[in-house]
């Protein structure tokens, strides 16, 4: 049998250990990226979306192709990136709601800290406690002391699971009080029955009720930021208001396959933080009502992994909610 010369060897070695390594490391990108967004279009997360589009492919010389795949809060969009292949070529714009809350953990096959790979956050937003005009208490601990009454007051949100219900419930579990929490479908309801006085509290994000705080249609008690606001830089945060260390955001970011090789994770991470850092886009999306929030793989992972802890508290804490008005 003939001998292989050493340079043979050699070459049959590193033939081997390349079969081994995911193809898409080597020249990453070389065709379109599809960007899956969790949401239907017009929304918050599609349009930061579509303010980063153009700078990404410019920076990774690659079309990136937004498909709207909405559904049970995100979750049926983040299905399809979970069983796409780990090669970087399919990303989702997810957020909060079907990456650290119940909704994901009741209604997914997949599990959020383990099936995917975190590249960077993108925007985030706080929530408002906001009141009718007819509201007795006009400041937070007013409604505080209002809502240790049983049934003396309730306080409207955007839908069951939904961050806005959980920090409606953080803030019950957090007070002291004891607010009957009442789901509508969605913010835009929400405003309308705040503002027509038919509720008298309830959780808003500031894209839906900064016109008509501005309108002076309704009152705000405080914003669930660690601090002030841009965008509302005269409301309280709830530490100032009265109820320190008080804290909740929303936020949306992006994720792709477990998986994907660790190069290609910085390619995409460095194009995306570089959009977030231009200003004239991070300026578009504080527009939306969001403050961009760049981040590496690593810290937007320990960010969720925390989010998770903190919201999966609060839901264990939790009675058994209303069904839907």
């Amino acid at each position: 049998m003939r001998r292989l010369s050493l340079a043979a060897i050699t070459c049959l070695a590193v033939a081997a250990a390349l079969i081994g390594l995911p193809q898409t490391s080597f020249a990453y990108p070389d065709r379109p990226i599809r960007l899956i967004v969790v949401f239907p279009p017009g929304g918050s997360s599609d349009s930061m979306a579509r303010i980063v589009q153009n700078f990404v492919e410019a920076k990774l010389g690659q079309p990136i192709v937004i498909e709207n795949r909405p559904g049970a809060g995100g979750v049926v969009g983040l299905e399809v990136v979970k069983k796409a292949a780990p090669d970087g070529y399919t990303i989702a714009m997810a957020g909060a709601g079907a990456l650290v809350t119940d909704i994901g953990a009741k209604q997914a096959s997949y599990d959020p800290r383990t099936d995917f790979t975190p590249i960077t956050g993108i925007g985030s937003s706080p929530f408002l406690l906001t009141a009718a005009k007819s509201f007795p208490g006009k400041t937070l601990k007013d409604a505080i002391e209002i809502g240790k009454k049983r049934g003396a007051s309730l306080i409207a949100h955007g839908g069951n699971g939904t961050l806005m219900h959980l920090t409606a419930e953080m803030f019950n579990q957090k007070a002291g009080t004891q607010f009957d929490l009442v789901p509508y479908r969605g913010m835009a309801p929400v405003l309308t029955d705040l503002m027509g006085g038919h509720v008298p509290l309830g959780i808003l994000d500031p894209p839906s009720a900064k016109a008509a705080i501005d309108a002076g249609q309704i009152d705000v008690l405080g914003i669930t930021s660690k601090e002030r606001f841009s965008i509302l830089p005269k409301i309280p945060t709830m530490s100032e208001a009265g109820l320190p260390g008080f804290e909740a955001t929303g936020w949306f970011g992006i994720v792709a396959p477990r998986g994907i090789p660790d190069d290609v994770a910085t390619k995409l991470n460095t194009a995306f933080v570089a959009a977030l850092k231009d200003p004239a886009i991070a300026e578009k999306i504080r527009a939306l009502g969001s403050e961009p929030m760049p981040m590496t793989p690593a810290e937007f992972r320990t960010y969720i992994d925390n989010d998770i802890e903190k919201w999966s508290a609060v839901s264990k804490a939790m009675a058994p909610p209303p069904a839907p008005k």
